[in-house]
């Protein structure tokens, strides 16, 4: 048996490897090795025992076998305290593993860039490093088993300490099988994807598997006296609001995530707009929805509907931010700004405010690409002709919802999750053929543009949900109400307080109306046409009274809550 301590060392990943072998045979290790490690470690002057001299038997089929052996994993398991362990190492004539330092095949990122085959993936599943790296974490009481380069400077530490290092050695371990469910999962997915897209929807499988790893270290949660932190799926290409580049500010709160993510949401049904449009959120749900001929124009409309709330929100864009737009955007108190982009007078004005967030796409974003058309969709469009790079690169940043996701959307709830596909947004200017009117009086071509506009932007509106909107600009928001009615009235009152004035407006609401109420509310306010799903067993009633007060209607056979 050897006595000597040995460390095997086989890494795709060699970043910081040379040092680390260094010093581990400066503490007196033997190094193994395999493969292009070993040559690398040669290369820079280091002795090295392949592992095939270990084992008496050369690597098979290019690689695929040659640490799959017992004199391998009987080193990496053997307890030094069991004296049979011991025992049956001398007489095999295998010797101890002491450290492990492996990291796998990167199979996450050949999936991750979506032009692999299946073959091509497999020959990416790592066999032997997952058996090794677990096998040393069991035995991690006796076995440094090293995943992450990071970790390499602290083990040659921990190796000098006193007593040994076994609670690094226990942490280490730890992330180990962090590291390896997450690679799993990770192929599974691939391959149930593969196969149907099965993954894909929450509610087909009895075990859902999710890797991630940490974004970011929150302040607090939120509200102070609670912890957080932000995580996104390990190891593929970023998405969502992970993929996002901060250009300036302080930190995003767990607060400014939740506004983030409802700003994006309240946005992407205009991802295909040909118009500037722009969304203020407060508390996650809209207080301001406009489009305009310009990213300024846009702004100020949707300002108009609510300045009072606007004080603190969170803006979108859904084109690149000119220095006009920041100007105006500067008057308001701001805690974040989200766009496509921001031109150097934008940054430039927009930066005198050091604590405003501005985020955009990173530098590297792939905006060439044409938009994929939506699987669950009842509806088809084309990509509208003609568009430039810069709204081909805004209808990516914003269509994050309901467009080929990823994966489904978590929450979390106390003592679990929930899970649900995406809903699909109702994009603007896409014709809807589902759309039924069910009133004796056909909409205007000026109410109908009015009510498309009003169906998108009551979309993330948190229930119950109505919205009151004009000329392409919402009017007066009734958001998160018990009552529908209740809704309405909030919608009116804050039209009225804005002095906007309701005549020629349209109403949109997120679900049906279960009794005539609200239609009358609506029709006294000066209200000329109303969109919302119907199917209510009080439809035909809330049909007459659309009729009694000359109300068009549309009924979209689709309810868009948002809780």
């Amino acid at each position: 048996m050897t006595l000597h301590r040995r460390a095997l060392l086989s890494a795709y990943d060699k970043t910081g490897i040379e040092p680390f072998a260094r010093g581990l045979a400066d503490r007196g290790f033997e190094i193994l090795s395999t493969g292009g490690t070993a040559r690398a470690l040669r290369d820079a002057g280091l002795r090295v025992v392949d592992v095939a001299e270990v084992t008496g038997h050369p690597e098979l089929m290019d690689g695929r076998v040659k640490t799959l052996h017992p004199a391998i994993h009987a080193g990496l398991l053997a307890r030094r305290s069991v004296p049979s362990d011991l025992a049956a190492l001398r007489k095999h004539g295998y010797g101890a593993i002491d450290v492990v330092g492996v990291n796998l095949y990167p199979f996450r990122e050949t999936v991750a860039r979506g032009v692999a085959s299946v073959a091509e993936a497999m020959e990416q599943v790592d066999i032997g490093g997952p058996a090794m790296i677990r096998a040393a974490a069991k035995n991690h009481a006796s076995v440094w088993a090293v995943v992450d380069p990071a970790d390499y400077a602290r083990v040659l530490e921990g190796l000098d300490r006193e007593g040994g290092g076994q609670a690094l050695r226990r942490e280490l371990a730890g992330k180990v099988f962090t590291h390896v469910s997450g690679y799993d999962a990770a192929v599974a997915d691939f391959l149930r994807g593969e196969v149907g897209g099965v993954s894909r929807e929450p509610s087909s499988s009895d075990l859902l598997d999710i890797g991630l790893s940490r974004i970011s270290t929150l302040r607090y949660g939120e509200n102070p006296d609670q912890e957080a932190a932000f995580y996104a799926p390990a190891g593929s290409r970023r998405t969502g609001i992970a993929a996002l580049e901060q250009r300036h500010g302080k930190a995003l709160s767990y607060n400014n995530l939740l506004d983030v993510d409802g700003v994006l949401y309240s946005l992407s049904p205009f991802a295909l707009s040909p118009d500037p449009a722009v969304c203020i959120v407060k508390h996650t749900t809209p207080c301001g929805v406009a489009v305009g001929e310009s990213v300024e124009a846009a702004y100020r409309r949707a300002l108009a509907t609510d300045p009072v709330s606007a004080f603190g929100s969170v803006i979108a864009v859904n084109r690149a931010v000119d220095a006009a737009a920041a100007g105006a955007i500067g008057e308001l108190f701001v805690e974040c700004i989200v766009a496509p982009d921001f031109t150097e007078g934008a940054l430039a004005t927009l930066t005198r405010k050091k604590n405003i967030r501005i985020l955009t796409l990173p530098e590297g974003d792939d905006i060439g690409q044409e938009l994929p058309v939506p699987k669950r969709s009842f509806r088809s469009f084309d990509a509208a002709p003609g568009r430039d790079v810069a709204a081909k690169r805004a209808a990516r940043f914003l269509a994050l919802y309901g467009r080929d996701p990823d994966g489904p959307v978590f929450r979390g709830i106390y003592g679990g999750i929930l899970a649900q596909a995406p809903p699909l947004p109702p994009f603007v200017g896409v014709d809807d053929p589902s759309w039924r009117v069910v009133t004796e009086r056909e909409p205007t071509p000026e109410e109908k543009a009015d009510l498309a506009f009003a169906w998108a932007s009551v979309f993330g509106v948190k229930s119950n949900a109505i919205l009151l909107a004009r000329g392409g600009a919402t009017l007066g928001i009734g958001a998160g109400q018990m009552s529908r009615v209740d809704a309405s009235r909030l919608a009116v009152q804050k039209v009225a307080d804005a002095g906007l004035g309701l005549a020629g407006s349209v109403l949109a609401s997120d679900a049906f109306f279960p009794f005539p109420d609200a239609v009358e509310t609506a029709a006294e306010a000066g209200v000329g046409a109303i969109i919302q799903p119907g199917g209510s067993i009080r439809d035909p009633a809330v049909i007459e009274a659309a009729n009694r007060a000359g109300i068009a209607m549309i009924c979209t056979g689709r309810r868009l809550f948002r809780h």
